[in-house]
């Protein structure tokens, strides 16, 4: 297994079947190209097998941290160790980007995705609740 992070608008879309819907080249266009925002792939057996996806959060009183916003690994290529993996290559690039932190917000019956996080070092500090709006 191999993890890269994605440069081009081509590695997305062949990386679609991962994502919830499949990935439109305009909007890949401008993730890759804004500053802060990260996408890297897990390869296997010649093809992707699985991503994560992160985005950098800037505020002036507390400076930089990593929003893990996405993980995604093919159900053939789950419980190998490559969303732990996908996890620890994006805290890393975290660190070398100066983030004093990286979070994620989950789902909390999503015990497959707990997994992986709480594998990767991550830590449910039991505070968290989330709420959402939806503009569409």
């Amino acid at each position: 297994m191999e993890i890269r992070r994605a440069t081009s608008v081509a590695e997305v879309v062949a990386a679609g079947h991962l994502f919830d819907d499949p990935a439109r080249p305009e909007w890949a266009e401008r993730f890759l190209t804004t500053a802060g925002h990260h996408l890297l792939l897990a390869y296997a057996d010649g093809g992707p097998v699985g991503f994560v996806s992160g985005v950098e959060t800037v505020h002036p009183d507390k400076g930089t941290e990593m929003f893990l916003y996405e993980l995604a690994v093919a159900e053939p290529y789950r419980r190998r160790g490559i969303g732990r993996a996908l996890v620890e290559r994006l805290a890393v690039l975290a660190r070398e980007r100066g983030c004093y932190g990286m979070w994620v917000g989950v789902d909390a019956g999503n015990d497959v995705a707990l997994a992986a996080y709480r594998s990767a070092g991550g830590k449910d500090d039991g505070t968290c609740t989330v709420l959402t709006w939806a503009f569409a």
